[in-house]
């Protein structure tokens, strides 16, 4: 990734979950838990010298994260609960906040506006998708347009918007692209076979390059997670 990312002229930012607490079955693989995965973040922070970025699921983990993440992010199912979004902007870090998908796009614009009024202005969201009847994840383009009503960065989520089909996600980075957003959002493995969560979703990493090639001068940001440290994801930043 490190490579990857110079290669092409751009900085990077390390993503990882300590704790995927959402996870549909109680089998699935959810990480090492807070203390453990903020020393592997750290140990990330410092031993590459580039900034981390994780998600929290509940407030009381937010001023320990905030201790070590550059950004908070907030999962999807959590982006209406006012308690965290306050706590997280609390910390004083960027937030990241995921589009719920069972939200019209004007809320984003709420969930933004509790975090500056909690005297934090750096927030974004990002759009992962909609649902349309039972595991059914649309990309609705129009979002995208909609959500600069938050007034903050807009992301398009590439590879959770891809509802599992891993050979839409070029299309929806190609359509976010063409409608103007800040940044994409990409989950991406080595092996997604092999990925501990949400391998239909991964990109592969030997294709990371020449998919970043293709959209770098158009968007401002890309997040990727590779699920290689934790559950690991970077953010490539022009």
């Amino acid at each position: 990734m490190v490579f990857a990312t110079y290669r092409l002229g751009l900085p990077l930012v390390f993503k990882s979950s300590f704790d995927k607490a959402n996870r549909t079955s109680s089998k699935s693989f959810r990480g090492p838990g807070l203390a453990e995965g903020l020393k592997i973040l750290e140990k990330v922070k410092t031993t590459y010298d580039i900034p981390v970025v994780t998600d929290v699921h509940e407030s009381i983990q937010c001023e320990a994260v905030g201790r070590v993440a550059d950004i908070i992010q907030i999962p999807a199912f959590l982006c209406r609960q006012t308690d965290l979004l306050v706590a997280a902007a609390k910390t004083g870090r960027i937030i990241n906040i995921k589009k719920g998908q069972f939200c019209a796009p004007s809320v984003m614009a709420n969930s933004a506006e509790k975090i500056r009024m909690a005297g934090n202005e750096n927030v974004m969201v990002c759009e992962r998708g909609t649902m349309f009847g039972y595991n059914d994840l649309i990309v609705d383009p129009r979002n995208l347009e909609w959500m600069r009503e938050a007034n903050c960065p807009v992301l398009e989520g590439g590879g959770v918007a891809s509802g599992g089909l891993r050979e839409l996600i070029p299309c929806i980075a190609r359509t976010a692209v063409a409608v103007g957003v800040d940044g994409i959002f990409m989950e991406v493995h080595d092996d997604p076979s092999k990925a501990p969560v949400d391998g239909p979703t991964q990109w592969p990493l030997r294709h990371l390059e020449e998919l970043g090639r293709a959209h770098r001068n158009c968007c401002k940001l890309i997040l990727c997670l590779p699920n290689t440290i934790v559950r690991g994801s970077l953010v490539v930043k022009e």
